[in-house]
């Protein structure tokens, strides 16, 4: 994956560098699809996108799973309390954006999930992974926080088209965990 483009960028820089954010190249190519088709639509939003694999694959700790470039993490989208499109902060002081903690209603400091974008972005990885030929197996999203996401004009086409899990080992309310659905021969 490139580390930026014109509206979304890697998680952080140490991460990128160190070769965590590797993806089978037909997820990276619906992935960049994705946020193509958002950026036509809203070109103010911003994504971040997070852990995904080594180039070489294979055990990807701390994650259970990422171990075929077929899973990617996605930080949320998120507004300042005015409004405004910000990004979750990234940092080693809150494990890179890991460490950050969302409450029942998406708030987080001065951070507010911006439901809709990430409704708009799961809706264009979609489509985006359906033209490639791929499926979205499954998204790990925190249960708490579903609702909220179902809600949206855009979410309201999520709901029941995708197996949503809302509970996993490690916290899931500052990312959406998606695992794609790549045939392999």
């Amino acid at each position: 994956m490139p580390y930026w483009g014109d509206n979304y960028r890697a998680y952080s820089l140490l991460g990128y560098l160190t070769g965590r954010t590797f993806m089978h190249s037909t997820v990276r190519s619906a992935v960049l699809a994705s946020y193509a088709s958002v950026a036509k639509q809203r070109p103010e939003l911003r994504y971040l996108y997070a852990e995904s694999g080594w180039p070489w694959g294979g055990s990807f700790r701390p994650h259970r799973t990422h171990a075929n470039g077929t899973a990617v993490d996605f930080f949320v989208p998120v507004r300042s309390r005015d409004g405004a499109v910000s990004e979750l902060p990234v940092s080693v002081f809150n494990m890179l954006g890991y460490g950050v903690s969302f409450d029942a209603a998406g708030s987080s400091g001065d951070s507010q999930i911006d439901f809709e974008a990430m409704a708009l972005h799961l809706n264009a990885l979609d489509r985006a992974a359906r033209e490639q030929g791929i499926g979205i197996k499954r998204i790990i999203f925190d249960g708490r926080l579903q609702p909220k996401l179902f809600a949206t004009p855009s979410g309201q086409r999520l709901a029941g088209r995708f197996n949503f899990l809302g509970k996993a080992w490690f916290p899931h309310d500052q990312h959406y965990h998606v695992d794609f659905e790549v045939p392999c021969s």
